[in-house]
């Protein structure tokens, strides 16, 4: 038996909450004994996201195969501990590349190549080629909002497969929204009505309606919502606003949405969902013991999306720790020499952030200082990384004018240097120091007593490096590495043995945070913060 889909879809407005509906999906037939994968069907022309600004489209997560994607993917393996590839991912863009790359070879020679069908089978050899990984279900989330123009040939592919494959292989789930007018004091449905018309006009029934509330609604809605809409009552849910987002899937299993699924596809339920795990650390979210104050600096602090694995990381490692991380935003620009002192002191620990450029760099630096004078626990993550190694020189080996490359290109001290690699490379997108590489940990140091082991696997997003020209320096001065990838001898963590916490890390430490699997180095930083 061949793999069996389930497509999410979305109206009225974005932004609603499709991918944790999908990843909630993905955990909750997980829990009943199933072999989930799950994908982003992105309608958007770039190729992924890597070049877009987080402005535009928030965090640009990063595959152990090193590819640059939707910030969804990092819902899905923190609900799921599925380590996602380049095949979990789908972008107009690529599939426009590889169609348009064909017809300059000459597959398609003599023939008109047109949306349908060379775009849309494209798109369904995609999807299938997941499928037949040895996987029971394909949860497939399709981004943007039914109506959308760019959205059609991926509505068009359901309708396809549905027709294919048969109504017990393939399920539509929308997600849209039942709006509260409070000036009548009425929740309306219109809007989900309107929206599941435009679906039906595309030849695509959907089979199990959620609806985005903030208020509870009443069966008799529901039943209503059912009747215009051509849904059984029983498979039309609601996602009520809640506390977490990983309430999410606790939600849909009271409302047996994942046995409606299942029943649909044909496939048997087989258990109840095991989600004891699950809801033991919702209820240490909810209910924690211990509270304490973690600052994040860096430049898009008014964009929380653009730090989204990063926010979710503390949060699994503060329920581990029995503790809520009271986490602040401080703009990196806005730390100064005079502003520093009141913008840090309260915090019992500080992470700084990563990114690119130097709008707010001197602010990181300066933050940077601010921990290691004050002896708080600090977590610096890539640029971070880089922030803190510059700080040193400038204020402990005594070179005021040190910096990264990025930053200067005329500096004398470059104690960031451009990967030996990343010289020549111009092209943007898809070229710099992706995926997950090995690193060997030191024995003995803090990272060694997070890990509990010498050899780890971490995920890069980077260019710039730590110049080993000055690496003797920084160890007979108290900064030593402590993490140093085995192939290329490149500095992966450096650490102040005599700080209370001080560790900087050229990867990302927090993609390979999950809810039931928060990072070591995380849950460190906040024990870390917790002792006086």
């Amino acid at each position: 038996m061949g793999a069996k889909y389930i497509f999410v879809t979305g109206g009225v407005a974005s932004s609603l909450g499709k991918g944790i509906i999908s990843a909630s999906i993905g955990k909750l037939l997980q829990a009943r004994g199933y072999k989930v994968s799950i994908m982003k069907l992105d309608p958007y022309i770039n190729i992924d996201p890597g070049t877009l600004n987080p402005y535009e489209h928030g965090e640009c997560y990063v595959t152990e195969d090193g590819e640059e994607t939707d910030l969804d993917l990092g819902h899905y393996e923190r609900f799921t501990d599925i380590r996602t590839s380049r095949l979990n991912t789908v972008t107009t863009g690529k599939v426009y590349q590889e169609v348009i790359n064909k017809e300059r070879r000459g597959d398609f020679l003599g023939k008109t190549v047109q949306v349908i069908p060379h775009i849309t089978d494209e798109i369904k050899r995609r999807i299938q080629l997941l499928g037949a990984r040895k996987v029971d279900v394909v949860v497939a989330e399709i981004g943007g909002t039914v109506g959308d123009i760019e959205s059609l040939p991926y509505i068009e592919v359901v309708r396809q497969m549905k027709y294919q494959l048969g109504p017990h292989n393939v399920v539509v789930v929308h997600l849209t929204l039942v709006p509260y007018l409070s000036a009548s004091g009425e929740l309306k449905t219109k809007p989900t009505q309107h929206s599941v018309k435009t679906l039906q006009e595309t030849g695509v029934q959907p089979d199990v309606l959620v609806l985005r509330t903030e208020r509870e609604l009443s069966q008799e809605l529901r039943n209503k919502v059912a009747l215009f809409c051509n849904v059984e009552a029983r498979s039309v849910v609601q996602s009520v606003d809640v506390r977490t987002i990983y309430e999410v899937p606790l939600m849909m299993s009271r409302q047996h949405l994942d046995e409606t699924l299942l029943n649909k596809l044909h496939l048997d339920p087989r258990n109840e969902p095991m989600l004891d795990d699950w809801k033991a650390m919702v209820e240490r979210q909810k209910h924690p013991k211990r509270r304490v104050k973690v600052a994040l600096v860096g430049k898009y602090v008014e964009l929380p999306d653009a730090y989204k694995s990063i926010v979710e990381a503390l949060t699994h490692a503060g329920a581990r720790c029995d503790c809520k991380v009271d986490l602040d935003y401080v703009q990196a620009e806005g730390v100064n020499e005079q502003t520093m002192e009141e913008k840090l002191r309260e915090y019992k620990g500080l992470i700084i952030a990563p990114g690119f450029g130097d709008r707010g760099f001197q602010g990181k630096i300066l933050a940077v200082a601010y921990a290691r004078t004050h002896n708080i626990p600090l977590l610096g993550i890539c640029l971070g990384m880089q922030a803190a190694v510059i700080e040193f020189a400038r204020n402990v080996l005594g070179y005021p004018d040190a910096n990264s490359l990025e930053m200067d290109h005329s500096t004398a001290h470059p104690v960031i240097d451009l990967m030996e690699q990343q010289k020549g490379i111009t092209e943007k997108g898809g070229t710099m120091r992706l995926g997950a590489y090995p690193c060997a940990v030191t024995k003995g140091s803090r990272a060694y007593a997070a890990y509990g082991k010498t050899e780890v696997s971490e995920r890069h997003r980077h260019r710039y490096e730590m110049n080993n020209k000055y690496l003797q320096e920084y160890i007979k001065a108290g900064m030593v590495p402590t993490g140093i990838n085995p192939e290329m001898d490149l500095v992966e963590m450096v650490e102040i043995p005599s700080h209370k916490w001080f560790v900087g890390v050229q990867f990302h430490p927090e993609y390979n945070s999950t809810v039931l699997h928060p990072h070591p180095l995380f849950i460190d930083f906040i024990k870390a913060a917790l002792t006086e």
